[in-house]
């Protein structure tokens, strides 16, 4: 994970605050000298596939908890999010852990998270769960819907024996993740229950707390929902955010039958946009006491049983998107100007994957640049940022990815799910991103784009990448050859400090060369050749200079080779010859 995601593990998420919470307070429950009773497990029930999307949907991610019994969770797509309940500020007393007595697969294709109580006083010696997802990406396009869903059991529990139990599956707007307020920064609770009641809540909170627009620290709710045999069995529980009509749209679903829905015309304006049109991520949770039990005959007591568990079969997420056509950047060159570290490069913006994302260098100017393969006609763009967005970028295009035009600008966009209507004709495009919204590099989950092709096409394909790189030297392990033909502009070659050096890539066949790309770092070559070779023995010069300029250099070339290499002859600083990135293109 990124440091930036390490810091925001000491920033707790806030927790749930619902229906009928202002006029009530909590009541107390006198300790008991005896240990609350233990919930028999009963039979496992099977999962689940994750249901295909719903007509006019894609499925964007889901997680079906694949795993082996009694395992935690991929830290890769989950965060533990543990510590004390009384940190989120709802009154809860239980203690979050990572331990997989209180999280973990079952084995049969479930995410479950387990409340154990231990000592003699109901009000105390409370351990649950709480995760959430690391990607926070997860929202509507403008002109769009997303529908979050999942399969749930909620506890296995009744008033008798479930008083204080608080299960959940609710989301967060991802602006939180940089500091900004709750509630203005949107929470929509997708399944609230409490103290066993075979019920359901849906809420959106949003705006300030307390009152305001809201009704903080209530919500705008559906008030309690019958949900017979919830606590026995799975079932479907999903919200859609709808921004395809006028006035926009929450609805919430149990078992796919609407029961509640809330219009962006029951608030204002900057208070819907705030709290709703941007990206979320998805928290499931087991709480035990706090004000939502509290204020409907309260708990935990005596009677309440310890190893009550919320089981998830699959949690999947659809979108209905505008059809702007085939997203011709999926899976095309990317670059950048830095990378925060290897795990975020440049490519991860362009894969089609809304859970990977491209994170900067945490300064200002940055850019992200595709390369298309040929010019297009370009009409429409869709960017999805991470909470750290960029609040002022603007995207270039160019023919030569030398020559820039700026087609769009964005001076303070304070939402993370951008599109644009685009009118330009290009190969290369990049977001030049020159300010951002947080102490933390620019983040960019998916830059989409829309066009047809020209008929005059481009430079050729990119040949090198990820193609076999040798080097005349490195400067150390940490340097080789194959990090400049890897796509990912945070690493980089660099060569032992003498001259000459020379890098080349083996191509695996004869190609004519069109155009060469050479990103250096700041120890570049002041002379060089580029050279051509059918046998990896005899060169041809197809491009020299002794006047190298560093940078980001585009050199139309014309030649034919199976080996291309960059033959350094004279260093511009006492380092060595240092490249981010060594593109050849062709066809």
């Amino acid at each position: 994970m990124s440091i930036r995601d390490k810091c925001a593990r000491l920033v707790r998420s806030p927790g749930r605050l619902a229906t009928g919470l202002l006029a009530l307070t909590l009541t107390a429950t006198s300790a008991v000298a005896m240990t609350a009773p233990t919930i028999v497990e009963a039979a496992v029930a099977q999962p689940s596939a994750v249901p295909a999307p719903p007509a006019g949907f894609t499925t964007t991610w889901s997680d079906d908890f694949t795993g082996a019994a009694n395992t935690g969770l991929d830290t890769g797509t989950w965060r533990y999010d543990a510590g004390p309940g009384s940190s989120f500020g709802t009154g809860e007393i239980e203690t979050t852990t990572t331990s997989t007595d209180n999280v973990y697969h079952d084995g049969n294709g479930h995410l479950v998270l387990k409340a154990l109580h231990s000592g003699g006083d109901p009000n105390s010696g409370w351990t649950s769960g709480r995760v959430e997802t690391q990607a926070d990406g997860f929202g509507a396009q403008p002109g769009g819907v997303v529908r979050i869903q999942a399969s749930i059991q909620q506890p296995d529990l009744s008033t008798a024996n479930g008083a204080g139990y608080w299960p959940a599956f609710w989301m967060l707007g991802a602006p939180l993740r940089i500091g900004q307020v709750w509630p203005g920064s949107g929470e929509v609770d997708i399944l609230e229950d409490i103290n066993g009641r075979s019920s359901l809540f849906g809420t959106l909170h949003c705006g300030v707390s307390p009152g305001g627009p809201c009704n903080e620290g209530t919500g705008l709710g559906s008030g309690e929902r019958a949900c017979g045999g919830c606590q026995t069995g799975y079932h479907t529980y999903a919200v859609e955010l709808d921004r395809s009509t006028s006035p926009e749209q929450i609805r919430w679903y149990l078992d796919g039958t609407q029961y509640f829905s809330l219009s962006s015309n029951q608030v204002d304006a900057t208070t819907w946009a705030n709290a709703v049109d941007h990206s979320y991520f998805i928290i499931f949770d087991l709480a035990i006491g706090g004000a939502f039990p509290a204020a409907f005959g309260g708990g935990p007591n005596a009677a309440t049983a310890s190893g009550g568990s919320l089981n998830v079969d699959y949690v999947a997420v659809y979108n209905k998107s505008p059809n702007y056509g085939t997203n011709i950047a999926q899976g095309k060159p990317t670059t950048a100007s830095s990378a925060e570290s290897a795990q975020f490069p440049a490519s991860n913006a362009t894969d089609g994957d809304i859970t990977t994302r491209w994170s900067s260098a945490f300064s200002d100017p940055q850019w992200l640049q595709v390369d298309l393969g040929q010019n297009y006609n370009l009409n429409h763009a869709t960017l999805t940022w991470e909470a750290a967005t960029a609040s002022a970028y603007q995207l270039q295009t160019s023919t030569d990815g030398a020559n820039w035009a700026t087609a769009y600008t964005n001076n303070n966009s304070p939402q993370d799910i951008q599109s644009t209507p685009l009118s330009a004709t290009a190969r290369y495009v990049r977001v030049l991103a020159t300010s951002r919204a947080s102490q933390w590099g620019d983040s960019l989950y998916e830059l989409a784009l829309y066009g047809s092709p020209t008929s005059g096409g481009g430079t050729g394909s990119l040949l090198s990448q990820g193609k076999t790189a040798t080097s005349s030297s490195s400067e150390n392990a940490s340097f080789t050859a194959a990090n400049a033909v890897d796509g990912n502009t945070g690493t980089r070659w660099s060569s032992a400090f003498s001259d000459p050096q020379w890098l080349q890539v083996d191509l695996g066949a004869t190609h004519a060369i069109s155009r060469v790309d050479l990103s250096w770092e700041a120890a570049y070559a002041k002379a060089f050749q580029i050279q051509t070779s059918n046998d990896g023995s005899t060169w041809s010069n197809i491009y020299s200079t002794t006047t190298g300029t560093g940078g980001n250099q585009s050199l139309p070339v014309s030649g034919s080779g199976r080996y291309v290499r960059v033959n350094g002859t004279a260093r511009a600083t006492q380092y060595g010859y240092s490249l981010w990135e060594f593109q050849v293109f062709g066809s």
